[in-house]
């Protein structure tokens, strides 16, 4: 049936800190499966379901710090709600970022921990995504990543051209993932933020890796020792995780 796509994996210095700043964010609420690990995720929400993708926060020593290929976009209803919401993120600890964007009519900000994301001016195609508007990755050939994650988590490709990818989960509900011709950097650390799969109840969590390792997926080490999640990297390279099946 292929994966989930449920969350978005961020390394932080201070996961409780930077998680009290996404679920201010995102209006969502909080919750911990132990210590170094807090959940973000809408209040009264059913994990796993496709109306959202959660943002996981995971602790370690020392992140690296480097061009992150992957962000988030956040969705706003009016200009007045941009406004409001990029001041009420600076508020909370963001700052704004450049990242060469020059005039443009979204906002580029950083988190508390340096992490790039962008407050969007309204667009109609995000009315229904809820606060999380898309999951966005820098890449070299959108077309060829859209083919590796349709199939890989089974989602609807809407759009492809040589420059942007944008897919969405075949219910048609939550954010979209879409894929950003940039030039990448040589990437010679593990990401800081990745994505994190999920098998379908019942299916085998090893017949989705060997179903992706024969779309070009290839074994990843991040120094992630015996774990019951299977980390692959992606055709260009990008770490995401295949986690265990549900029982």
């Amino acid at each position: 049936m292929g994966l989930r796509l449920v969350q978005v994996n961020v390394k932080a210095r201070d996961d409780a800190a930077l998680g009290r700043f996404w679920a201010q964010a995102l209006g969502w609420g909080l919750s911990s499966e132990g210590p170094g690990v807090t959940n973000v995720e809408p209040v009264g929400f059913s994990w796993p379901d496709p109306a959202a993708v959660c943002v996981d926060l995971v602790a370690v020593p020392d992140p690296e710090t480097v061009r992150y290929r992957l962000h988030l976009d956040l969705a706003t209803t009016s200009e007045a709600h941009q406004a409001e919401l990029v001041a009420r993120l600076k508020e909370l600890g963001a700052r704004p970022a450049d990242v060469g964007q020059g005039d443009v009519p979204w906002t580029v900000l950083a988190d508390p921990e340096g992490n790039v994301f962008c407050v969007l001016e309204p667009r109609e195609i995000y009315r229904d995504t809820g606060p999380i508007a898309a999951v966005v990755v820098d890449c070299a050939d959108p077309r060829a990543m859209a083919r590796f994650w349709g199939e890989a988590a089974a989602w609807t490709v809407h759009e492809v051209t040589d420059d942007h990818a944008r897919l969405r989960s075949p219910q048609g509900v939550g954010p979209y993932l879409e894929f950003l011709r940039t030039t990448p950097g040589e990437k010679t650390v593990w990401n800081r933020i990745r994505l994190d799969l999920l098998p379908y109840r019942g299916d085998d969590q090893a017949a989705e890796v060997a179903r992706l390792r024969a779309l070009g997926a290839t074994p990843a080490d991040v120094g992630q020792g015996d774990v019951p999640w299977i980390v692959l990297a992606d055709p260009e390279g990008n770490d995401f995780c295949v986690l265990a099946a549900p029982r």
